[in-house]
């Protein structure tokens, strides 16, 4: 069975760093792009950043840049999200997805086929 479990949410101040973990099982992840989304209460889910598991490729949303860092170890079939600097406009649940690709660039604004459950960041003082 297909599944993705993330990790490593929590509560941090501003200014503060976390890193979250999307670990997949039931599938290899090469020939797939795994995305990260938030949603906040009241707000429409966001995407935040897409990585192609094969070749690294990645993407990130304009509210991220600079902040927030992705990458993948497909050895351990996983998925890290790093976010530095982070504020309270970032203070939501965050989940991973996996959609497969092939010979394109992964995209946050596209359906993605496989969820996780979701782990919830807070940020505050």
């Amino acid at each position: 069975q297909l599944q993705l479990v993330e990790s490593g949410g929590g509560l941090v101040q501003p200014g503060g760093s976390l890193r979250l973990s999307c670990a997949a099982s039931g599938f290899t992840l090469d020939y797939y792009a795994i995305g990260w989304f938030r949603q906040a209460p009241g707000k429409e889910r966001e995407g935040v950043s897409c990585i192609k598991m094969n070749g690294g490729s990645t993407n990130y949303a304009d509210s991220v840049k600079g902040r927030f860092t992705i990458s993948r170890d497909n050895a351990k079939n996983t998925v890290y999200l790093q976010m530095n600097s982070l504020k309270p406009d970032d203070t939501a649940v965050y989940y991973c997805a996996a959609v497969p690709i092939l010979f394109r660039q992964c995209k946050l604004l596209e359906t993605y086929d496989y969820w996780g459950q979701g782990t919830q960041v807070t940020v505050s003082s």
